[in-house]
C-alpha cells in the first residue's frame, strides 16, 4: 500500500495510506453519475414542462443544475470535511499536506485549478500529474498544498481515540494530562495505529518526547517506556475528561 509521510503541525511524521489514480477515477465516475441522472431528470421534467407551455421552469431548472454542476466540488469539500459523494463512497478524502483538515482557501484553490486539470485540458491533465507526482497530487492539490488519503472507518473499539471509561476506581497516572486538547489525544492515536503497522520505533520516541514536554514531564513515569507512557496518556485523558462530562 502507497503511503505519503505528512509533518503535521507538532512535528511528528505520520504515514497516512494515499489514494491511487483508480479511486479517484471511481469517485469522479460516481460524481459524474450523480450528475448524469440529474441532467436525465430535469430533461424529462423540461418535456413536460413545454409541452403544458411552460419553458421558463425548464430554463429555470437548467440554471440550477449548472450552478450545482459547478459549484458542487467546493460546497461539498467544505461542508463534508474533504468529500464530495464519489469520494465518500470509495473512503477517501481531501486534508492538507500538515495532516489536518484543509482550510476553505485550500479548498477554494482547489475548485478553480479543475479549470486547469479537467476543463482546459480536456479531463486528462489532473490524471496525468497525480499519476507521475509523488504525491499523487493533481495540479490545484500541488498549489493548495493538499493530497488525498484514504480513510478507513473505525469498526473496533481499539481503534478509537476516545472511548468509553468503564473503570470507575481508575486513578490517573499524569494528573495534568487535561493540558491536552482532543487534537493532541487524536494525533497520539494516530502515532500509536501507525506504530502498530509499520514498528517505526522512532515515531513513538518523538512523540513520547513532545508530550511529556508540552505536559513539563522531564522524567517517564517509573517502570514504562515512551510506548506505554503514550498509552497511559490516552488513558488517563479518557478517564480524565469522562469524570468531567
Amino acid at each position: 500500500m502507497e503511503t505519503i509521510k505528512v509533518n503535521t503541525s507538532q512535528h511528528v511524521e505520520i504515514d497516512y495510506p494515499i489514494a491511487g489514480l483508480g479511486e479517484r477515477i471511481a469517485a469522479r465516475l460516481i460524481d459524474l453519475a450523480l450528475f448524469f441522472g440529474l441532467y436525465i431528470l430535469i430533461i424529462f421534467s423540461g418535456l413536460l414542462t413545454v409541452s403544458f407551455k411552460s419553458p421558463t421552469i425548464f430554463y429555470v431548472l437548467i440554471g440550477i443544475f449548472v450552478v450545482i454542476y459547478v459549484f458542487y466540488n467546493l460546497v461539498c469539500e467544505i461542508f463534508m470535511n474533504g468529500q464530495c459523494v464519489g469520494k465518500k463512497m470509495m473512503k477517501i478524502k481531501v486534508i492538507s499536506l500538515d495532516g489536518g483538515q484543509a482550510s476553505i482557501g485550500q479548498y477554494f484553490i482547489r475548485w478553480v485549478f479543475r479549470l486547469v486539470d479537467f476543463v482546459l485540458t480536456g479531463q486528462v491533465g489532473g490524471l496525468i500529474c497525480i499519476a507521475l507526482s509523488e504525491k499523487k497530487q493533481r495540479i490545484g492539490d500541488i498549489v493548495a498544498g493538499t493530497t488525498v488519503i484514504k480513510t478507513v472507518p473505525p469498526t473496533k473499539i481499539e481503534h478509537i481515540a476516545f472511548r468509553p471509561f468503564t473503570e470507575a476506581d481508575y486513578v490517573p497516572l499524569i494528573t495534568n494530562v487535561a493540558e491536552l486538547s482532543d487534537r493532541d489525544v487524536e494525533l497520539i492515536h494516530e502515532v500509536l495505529s501507525t506504530y502498530y503497522q509499520t514498528y517505526n520505533h522512532d515515531l513513538i520516541y518523538t512523540m513520547s518526547a513532545k508530550v511529556a514536554a508540552h505536559l513539563g514531564i522531564s522524567q517517564l513515569p517509573e517502570g514504562i517506556n515512551e510506548l506505554e507512557f503514550l498509552k497511559v496518556v490516552v488513558k488517563d485523558y479518557n478517564h480524565i475528561t469522562a469524570n468531567a462530562e
